[in-house]
């Protein structure tokens, strides 16, 4: 299991287990983590499951690919650490990993 920590806009810290194999989205979803609502159900076609990377772990989770990239324009106050957080797949290397929501999904 990996240890993520969920931030809500307001400051609110949501930490849950999740289980690798899992998306960092299935993760919230699982454990009813407001502010993700995940409208496609993670197949990348919707951009209400965006999320900041916590600077710490940018590297370490890495870039969107490009379907990611065309969805995030859809997606409220885009910056340089936003990613989808159904394509983010966790595994244990993630253990630690802290998103922050953002103040609303588009």
């Amino acid at each position: 299991m990996a240890k993520i920590t969920y931030i809500e806009h307001d400051g609110t810290e949501h930490v849950v287990d999740v289980a690798p194999g899992m998306t960092v989205m299935e993760g919230a979803v699982k454990n009813t983590i407001p502010g993700i609502d995940a409208d496609c159900g993670g197949a990348c076609a919707c951009a209400t499951c965006h999320v900041y990377i916590d600077e710490a772990w940018v590297e370490k989770v890495g870039k969107p690919e490009s379907m990611e990239e065309d969805m995030l324009d859809f997606a409220f106050d885009v910056r340089e650490n936003s990613r989808l957080s159904c394509q983010i797949k966790v595994d244990e290397s993630l253990d630690g990993l802290k998103v922050i929501l953002p103040e609303k999904q588009f």
